[in-house]
């Protein structure tokens, strides 16, 4: 189980490094379009879709290695005024009750999504460029199952917690 739960993180880790280059991607696309836009009076029409698939697909992908590190949005006021077993009560319950059945429906109506996407060949229609929307709702996809994984994950580690009140790792 411990090697599984490395697999895991070492997959979060490899993907955010894998973001990196789709953070330098977006950032080049939208010097590009301010270049193109301000200086030649021209902007291109991939710019906007091309920034927002990117930005969309960065922040998808991210979850998981968000929730790997603890960086998730909490109300801190009185969770961080907890014991660790309070602590992980609240996170064992709160994934079991809430966090799970959410993500499946996520997941569920993302696999449709991006399938539908690949079968009809999808074309974004908000620009006059018309790109394919299967990459990017393949992207979410992929964002969603990660970050089910990585849950999933630390859900064993509050749970062997809760348990046996020391640390799986």
């Amino acid at each position: 189980m411990r090697n599984a739960l490395k697999i895991i993180d070492s997959t979060s880790e490899h993907v955010a490094w894998l973001l990196v280059w789709f953070c330098y991607a977006l950032v080049a696309v939208i010097v590009i379009s301010v270049v193109m836009r301000y200086i030649f009076n021209s902007p291109p029409i991939w710019g906007y879709e091309t920034a927002t698939m990117l930005g969309g697909s960065i922040y998808a992908m991210a979850y998981a290695y968000t929730h790997r590190h603890h960086r998730h949005v909490r109300v801190d006021v009185v969770f961080s005024h907890l014991s660790p077993r309070a602590k992980a009560i609240i996170d064992v319950t709160g994934t079991l009750f809430l966090f799970f059945p959410f993500m499946f429906f996520l997941i569920r109506v993302s696999a449709d999504w991006a399938w539908r996407a690949w079968i009809i060949g999808e074309k974004s229609d908000l620009t006059i460029w018309y790109p394919p929307m299967a990459p990017f709702r393949t992207a979410v996809l992929i964002g969603f199952s990660l970050f089910f994984v990585q849950a999933a994950a630390q859900f064993i580690r509050d749970l062997y917690f809760l348990v046996k009140g020391k640390s799986y790792d």
